[in-house]
This record gives C-alpha cells, structure tokens and sequence, in this order.
C-alpha cells in the first residue's frame, strides 16, 4: 500500500475551510483522497459538473489538478491525505475503494 506524504487535518461540518468548500484543485503530481470519517459530504468535479455523495465506506479519489468543492452534508468529520503517484497498491488495488463521481 502507497501512504500519503501528507494529510490533512480532520474537518468537521463547522471548522472545514471555506477554501474546500469553494472550487480548487490539487497540484501538478498530486492526488487527494477525501476519507470522510463520520456522516456525508458532497463531491462535486466542477470540469463536468458531476456529484456523488461520500461516506466512510465511500472516498473520493481527486486527481492532479482536478477543479472540485467539496460540502457537508450535516454533521460529518473528514480529512484528505495526498499521495505524490496514484493512491493504490503495486498489485493495483486500493487500501478503500476510491470514489471517482460517475459520469453525468
């Protein structure tokens, strides 16, 4: 399993950044992945305007320089770890399966 190079720390529904909750993006060479650890947020990719809605059992998988926002859905706690190569295993699975929103 690849591990972050870097997390976040963990968010809830008051204290998550308005940067996050606005559109932004990862930078050149690195992925994100939103891990929620209670409740729901929505995952929005502004490129194509598509949503999903994460949970616990649900990350989303932002990749490089994808545009994206992110919004609570009540109360919720979640954090975002970024990895410098895809977030998988060398065997090419992942530590949770990674949500990317299904096309519109």
């Amino acid at each position: 399993m690849i591990a972050p190079y870097r997390s976040t720390p963990v968010f809830d529904e008051t204290t998550l950044p308005a940067a996050l909750r606005r559109e932004h993006r990862t930078k050149a060479g690195v992925w994100g992945v939103i891990r929620v650890l209670e409740g729901r947020l929505k995952f929005s990719l502004e490129d194509g305007g598509r949503e999903d809605v994460l949970t616990p059992e649900r990350p989303g998988l932002v990749l490089p320089e994808q545009p994206h926002r992110i919004e609570p859905l009540g109360p919720m706690r979640m954090r975002v770890d970024f990895y410098d190569r895809p977030p998988q295993s060398e065997d090419g699975t992942t530590d949770a399966p990674l949500l990317r929103p299904s096309s519109p």
